[in-house]
């Protein structure tokens, strides 16, 4: 009868570990879709926004950082959210650039961009209650001894940062 329970408990945790990786890989899958976007986004807002060539290198940076291989998923997790942020202060500053905003390739860019993230969004909640589980099971009696045995360790949910909490400053410098 034990022997039994240690399966069931055993496969249950194997179980969640796979649903936070599928979860994950989800989100993987959204996200190439997203960078594939960003340099298109970025080569066409820079020929109408020379002013605001910090914002357009600072995401560009990001991208790369966030495509490397050798990334923990915490540390994508938190280079992800940094993306996200600085997607929407571009966003927030094309509306002082009319006829960026006009520009059909620009719109469908932006379009793209849009439901991206709200895929994005969906796929970060279904990872969110993957993760949830798992960590339930690693920290909860009995199945925390087999995670603590497997070496199971607690998995960081995407969440917002402080910064993504608040308001975006849309102070626009034209010099």
């Amino acid at each position: 009868m034990i022997l039994i329970i240690f399966a069931f408990q055993y496969n249950s945790l194997i179980q969640k570990k796979n649903q936070v990786s599928n979860a994950f890989s989800t989100i993987d899958v959204i996200l190439h879709k997203r960078n594939d976007l960003i340099p298109r986004l970025v080569t066409l807002a820079q020929i109408y926004m020379q002013f605001e060539q910090k914002t357009l290198i600072e995401i560009s940076r990001l991208r790369s950082r966030a495509t490397l291989k050798n990334l923990s998923d915490n540390s994508r997790v938190a280079l992800e959210d940094q993306i996200s942020i600085m997607l929407s202060k571009i966003i927030v500053i094309v509306e002082a650039y009319p006829e960026l905003k006009t520009n059909e390739h620009f719109v469908q860019l932006q379009y793209s961009l849009s439901e991206v993230e709200e895929q994005l969004s969906a796929a970060r909640r279904f990872y969110n209650s993957a993760i949830t589980e798992y960590n339930n099971a690693v920290e909860m009696f009995p199945t925390n001894i087999i995670a603590s045995w497997m070496k199971y360790q607690l998995k960081l949910q995407f969440q917002a940062n402080l910064q993504a909490r608040n308001n975006v400053n849309i102070e626009i410098n034209h010099k």
